[in-house]
C-alpha cells in the first residue's frame, strides 16, 4: 500500500509549562490545508507545524483517527492517504478525533485542497484562494479570498466590462470552537479597491437579524468573523450576504451569497426515550423469538459517525439457564432470543441493561447511555394438572341434594388463576344416572364432589366413579397428560329413615253428591320404602279437610264420609272436592308423607230453580206489542238438572190468572204482564210465579215478583208523578207536600230580607246625640263592646288598694279597709262656669282628676265599682294628659271633614257660626 504523508502534528513534550497555562486540544477547530498535485503523485513534502495537538500530558496514550477511511492517522500523529483515492477532485473535509487515556476526547476538522497554477482568468478576476502558493508555507495556508463578481457596476473610468460570476464555494465551521474568539474565517474584496474606498458589511440572520452578531466584519478590510461558539444542533447553517460600497454608500458590486455550514461535533450523547422498557416472551421460546424494541436518539448529524448509534447488551440478570439468553440488533434494537431454555417456573423475569453508544459503537470515542429492559416470561400450559392421590373415598346420605362429599386436591405449575392453572373436573364412568358433579373452587383450584340428584340406598348401596381432571386453556405443543391427572372416588350411600309415601298421589275418586254419611268411599294407603331394611308401622291422620266431610282410618286407610257431600258447597272447585291425608312411619326419627285425594261430585237435581228478577215496573195501560216484564231462573245444578225452565202462574187466588200472563220466549226467559184490555190503578203488585227445572224428577219453586203499575209517557217510560202514585200516595198528598215546600221557602225569604233591613239601619245609625243638646252634660252610650280574654283577666289586688296614690300610702290609721267609705268630709270638687269656654275644658278635667286622685271618699270603696284607675302597666294613656290650650292659636278646621259625627266638636272648636 502506497501513501503519502501529509502532516505529522506537533507534539509539545511539556514545553508549554515555561509558556502559560495548558489547555488540552487542538490548537484550532478547523484546518484548511492547501496541497500541491505532485504531492498526491508520490513527491515528499514539507512537515510543518501548523496543526498541533498538546493533551498537556506528554501526548504519550493519545489516539488519532478519521472519519474518512481514505484519510487515515498513524500513532504518531501523521495523516497519510491509501492508493489512488486522494485525487482531491474536489476540496475534502473529515473529521479528526484525538482520545486521551481518561477518555477525553477532543476533536478538529481538516479540508484538504489542491493548489491550482495561477492562470489568467484569475489573475484577471483577482481571485485568489491563499495567495500564491509557490511561495507560502501549504499548512500555513490563511483564510481564503473570496472576490465579488465584478459586476461592472458604473465608476469614474465609465462601464466596465461584464465579468463572469464566481460560484461561492461554502463556508464550514465546526461547532463548539474553543476560540479564540472573534475567529476570522474568510476574507472579502473587492477589485476596485484600488481605486476607491469600499465599505463591506454583511447581512442576514445571524449578521443583523436574530441572534444578531453572531458574524461580523471589519468593514475596511473585509475580514469577516465568528464571534462565539456555534451550536449546529441550535442551526446548522446560516445564509448571509455580502455588500461593497463607496463611502458615499452607493454600491459598487453586486452582494454575493456566503453559506455558512456548521459541521457537528459528537457533543451529544445517545438518549433513551424511556428508562425502563417492559417486553414479554412465552416459555419455552425457540432461538430468534422476538421479545423488545429499544430505540435512543442522538442529535448529532444522523449521516455522519456523530449521530450513528449502535446497541448492545452489557448484562442479564439472572444468568439462567446461561448468561446469554437474549441478544440485541446493534442497528435496530430489537432484542431476540438466542437459546432455548426458558422455563416460567424456573425464571420469571429477566433484567437487561443495554448500552447506546454513538460514532457508530465505537466505544473509544463515542458518548454512550445506558436503559434497562425487564423481560416477563409468560406462562404456557406445559404443566399438566396431577391429583394427589390416586383414589378417593366419601360418603352420602341417601335423598339428599347439594351436599359436597369430598375434596379432590390438584397440583399445577403454571401461573395460579390463569386459564393454564385452572382445573377442569369430568366424571367419565361410575354415574350413568347423573347423581354427582364436580364443581371446582376458584381459590384453591380443589374439586368439591357434589351430590345433584337423590341417591336411593335401596337401589345402590354404593358408586365407583373415575374422574380426569385437565386445564381450561389446552395443553402445549409437544406436552402429554400426566398418569396422574385421572383418579377413583369411591362413594358409600348411608341408610336413612324414609317417610312413606302414597304410590297413586293425587288420588281421583267420582261419587254422586248426596252420598249420606257414614259412606265408605275409598282405602288411600301408603307404602314405606324402607320395608327391606327397616320393620316399620304406618299411621294415618287427616292433614286438611276444608269441609269436614271425611274421616281415615288411622291403621289401614280406609275414607268415610262424616257429612252428606254437596257440589253446591263453596268448598267444591269444577266439581272436585279435595282432602289431603299425612301417613306417618314409626322410625326414630319419624318420618311422614303427604298423599292428596280428589273427589269428583257427580251433579244431582237438589235445587230447585230461583226465579230472576224479584222486583219491576209495567205501564197501566196495556199494550200488547212492548207491555211486559222479562223473567227468567237460576238453578245452582247443572245440566241436565237446570233449564229450559217452565214457568206458570198458579190457579189461586183467581185474580192472578185474570189480571197476569206469562208466554215462553225461550227455554230459559218468559214475559209476564197485563192482559189485554185489563185496567190496574198505580201502585205496587206481588204477582207468584211457579218456575220448574228440566231435573229427573223435576223441582218446582212458588216465587213471587213485585210489579209496580204506573202511569208511563209516549215512549212507555213511568212518569215522575206516576212512579210516586205507584208507590201508595194520592193526589191530594201530593198536593199537600208541595203547598209545604212553597210555604217553607217563603219564610226563609222573608227571614233574610229582614235580617239585610236591619243590618242596614245599623249603619245609618247617628254616631252623636241631637246636636243642640249639651255634649259634656251626657254620657251617649255608642255599643258595648265585649270585653275579651284582656278585659276579664282583672288585678283585684290593683282595684283595691293602689299603690301608686300617695294618699292610700299616708290614709288615716282608722281606716282599716279600702271596701268601705270612710267617715270624713267629702273633698270639693271644681264647679263648672255656666257660660262654657272650649278654652278652659282642659283645665276642668284636670282639677276634677286632681280632686279625686286626693279624695278618700272616692270610690274604690266599693270595690269593683272602680272605674278611674286601670291598673300598672295599661298601653292607654291617662286621661290626665289631656291638655287644652286658650290661646286659640289651635285649628280644629279639620272636624269639619271627619262627618256628621263630629260636627258638635266642629262647631265649638272649629270656629263656626255657633261661636
Amino acid at each position: 500500500m502506497s501513501y503519502i504523508v501529509l502532516s505529522p502534528f506537533q507534539r509539545n513534550n511539556g514545553e508549554h509549562a515555561s509558556k502559560g497555562p495548558c489547555h488540552p486540544g487542538f490548537s484550532q477547530s478547523f484546518y484548511s490545508v492547501q496541497i500541491s498535485r505532485d504531492v498526491l503523485q508520490g513527491h515528499s513534502i514539507h512537515k510543518g507545524k501548523t496543526l498541533k495537538f498538546d493533551d498537556c500530558l506528554g501526548n504519550e496514550a493519545v489516539a488519532f483517527q478519521s472519519s474518512d477511511p481514505i484519510f487515515s492517522v498513524r500513532t504518531d500523529g501523521s495523516i497519510f492517504a491509501q492508493g489512488e483515492g486522494a485525487s482531491l477532485q474536489k476540496p475534502v473535509q473529515f473529521k479528526l478525533t484525538a482520545s486521551g487515556p481518561h477518555t477525553h476526547i477532543w476533536e478538529t476538522v481538516v479540508q484538504l485542497s489542491l493548489i491550482e497554477p495561477p492562470s489568467p482568468q484569475q489573475n484577471e478576476n483577482e481571485v485568489r484562494l491563499g495567495g500564491p502558493s509557490e511561495k507560502k508555507d501549504v499548512f500555513q495556508a490563511p483564510p481564503p479570498v473570496i472576490m465579488f463578481s465584478g459586476s461592472g457596476l458604473n465608476s469614474s473610468k465609465g462601464l466596465r466590462r461584464q465579468k463572469r460570476d464566481w460560484v461561492i464555494p461554502p463556508i464550514n465551521v465546526a461547532e463548539n470552537s474553543r476560540g479564540p474568539f472573534p475567529q476570522m474565517l474568510v476574507s472579502i474584496r473587492s477589485d476596485q479597491d484600488q481605486d476607491i474606498s469600499i465599505r463591506y458589511s454583511i447581512t442576514g440572520v445571524g449578521a443583523d437579524q436574530p441572534p444578531n452578531e453572531v458574524f461580523n466584519i471589519d468593514p475596511v478590510l473585509g475580514k469577516m468573523f465568528v464571534t462565539k461558539p456555534l451550536d449546529r444542533e441550535h442551526r446548522s447553517s446560516y445564509h448571509l450576504r455580502a455588500h461593497a460600497v463607496d463611502m458615499n454608500g452607493n454600491q459598487v458590486e453586486n452582494p454575493i451569497d456566503l453559506y455558512i455550514f456548521v459541521i457537528d461535533m459528537n457533543d451529544n450523547r445517545p438518549e433513551f426515550k424511556n428508562q425502563v422498557y417492559n417486553g414479554s416472551v412465552d416459555e419455552g421460546s425457540k432461538p430468534g423469538t422476538y421479545v423488545m424494541h429499544l430505540s435512543a436518539f442522538d442529535a448529532d448529524d444522523n449521516t455522519t459517525a456523530n449521530g450513528m448509534v449502535r446497541y448492545r447488551i452489557l448484562s442479564q440478570t439472572p444468568h439462567s439457564p446461561i448468561p446469554n439468553m437474549f441478544t440485541i440488533n446493534s442497528e435496530t434494537g430489537d432484542i431476540v432470543t438466542v437459546a432455548p431454555g426458558l422455563d416460567r417456573e424456573k425464571v420469571s423475569q429477566y433484567t437487561i441493561i443495554v448500552q447506546a453508544t454513538d460514532m457508530e459503537g465505537n466505544l473509544n470515542f463515542g458518548l454512550s447511555n445506558t436503559a434497562t429492559a425487564i423481560i416477563t416470561v409468560t406462562d404456557i400450559n406445559d404443566n399438566p394438572p396431577m391429583l394427589t392421590s390416586k383414589t378417593f373415598t366419601a360418603e352420602v346420605p341417601e335423598n339428599r341434594v347439594d351436599v359436597v362429599l369430598t375434596n379432590l386436591t390438584v397440583i399445577d405449575a403454571d401461573q395460579p388463576h390463569s386459564p393454564n392453572w385452572n382445573a377442569i373436573y369430568r366424571i367419565i364412568s361410575g354415574d350413568p344416572s347423573g347423581h354427582f358433579t364436580i364443581r371446582t373452587d376458584p381459590i384453591t383450584n380443589d374439586g368439591m364432589v357434589t351430590v345433584v340428584k337423590p341417591v336411593d340406598f335401596e337401589m345402590n348401596h354404593a358408586f365407583m366413579l373415575t374422574v380426569v381432571v385437565s386445564n381450561q386453556a389446552h395443553l402445549a405443543s409437544g406436552i402429554q397428560s400426566s398418569l396422574q391427572s385421572t383418579a377413583g372416588i369411591t362413594i358409600s350411600v348411608q341408610d336413612v329413615n324414609e317417610p312413606p309415601y302414597f304410590p297413586t298421589n293425587p288420588k281421583h275418586i267420582r261419587f254422586e253428591e248426596g252420598v249420606p254419611a257414614g259412606t265408605s268411599l275409598t282405602t288411600f294407603s301408603a307404602s314405606d320404602p324402607d320395608q327391606l331394611q327397616m320393620q316399620q308401622t304406618i299411621r294415618y291422620s287427616k292433614l286438611t279437610d276444608p269441609a269436614d266431610w271425611l274421616s281415615i282410618n288411622r291403621t289401614n286407610g280406609q275414607i268415610v264420609t262424616t257429612a252428606m257431600l254437596d257440589r253446591e258447597s263453596v268448598n267444591v272447585k269444577n266439581n272436585i272436592y279435595e282432602a289431603t291425608f299425612l301417613a306417618t312411619d314409626n322410625g326414630f326419627p319419624a318420618a311422614s308423607g303427604t298423599g292428596t285425594l280428589q273427589i269428583y261430585l257427580i251433579d244431582i237435581n237438589d235445587n230447585p230453580p230461583v226465579l230472576i228478577p224479584r222486583e219491576s215496573q209495567i205501564c197501566e195501560r196495556t199494550n200488547r206489542n212492548a207491555n211486559g216484564v222479562n223473567i227468567t231462573a237460576a238453578d245452582a245444578d247443572t245440566d241436565p238438572n237446570a233449564g229450559p225452565f217452565v214457568f206458570e202462574l198458579p190457579s189461586f187466588p183467581t185474580n192472578i190468572r185474570r189480571n197476569w200472563t206469562i208466554s215462553r220466549i225461550s227455554g230459559d226467559y218468559a214475559r209476564l204482564g197485563l192482559r189485554y184490555q185489563i185496567y190496574l190503578e198505580p201502585g205496587v203488585y206481588e204477582v207468584p210465579v211457579v218456575v220448574s227445572d228440566s231435573g229427573n224428577p223435576p223441582l218446582s219453586n212458588k216465587s213471587v215478583i213485585k210489579v209496580k203499575v204506573c202511569p208511563c209517557d209516549e215512549n212507555g217510560d213511568c212518569t215522575t208523578l206516576g212512579a210516586v202514585a205507584a208507590t201508595g200516595l194520592g193526589t191530594g198528598a201530593i198536593i199537600s207536600i208541595l203547598i209545604c215546600i212553597i210555604i217553607l221557602l217563603s219564610m226563609v225569604l222573608l227571614f233574610v230580607v229582614w235580617i239585610k233591613r236591619r243590618e242596614k239601619e245599623r249603619q245609618t245609625k247617628q254616631l252623636l246625640i241631637d246636636p243642640e243638646d249639651d255634649v259634656r252634660d251626657n254620657i251617649l252610650k255608642y255599643d258595648e263592646e265585649g270585653g275579651g280574654e284582656e278585659d276579664q283577666d282583672y288585678d283585684l289586688s290593683q282595684l283595691q288598694q293602689p299603690d301608686s296614690l300617695e294618699h292610700i300610702i299616708s290614709k288615716p290609721p282608722a281606716v282599716r279597709r279600702v271596701d268601705e267609705r270612710p267617715i270624713i268630709p267629702e273633698s270639693q270638687y271644681p264647679i263648672r262656669p255656666v257660660v262654657p269656654h272650649p278654652g278652659d275644658i282642659g283645665d276642668f278635667i284636670h282639677e276634677g282628676l286632681r280632686a279625686a286622685d286626693n279624695d278618700p271618699t272616692a270610690p274604690p270603696y266599693d270595690s269593683l265599682l272602680v272605674f278611674d284607675y286601670e291598673g300598672s302597666g295599661s298601653t292607654a294613656g291617662s286621661v290626665s294628659s289631656l291638655n287644652s290650650s286658650s290661646t286659640g292659636d289651635q285649628d280644629y278646621d279639620y272636624l269639619n271633614d271627619w262627618g256628621p259625627r263630629f260636627k258638635k266638636l266642629a262647631d265649638m272648636y272649629g270656629g263656626g257660626d255657633d261661636d
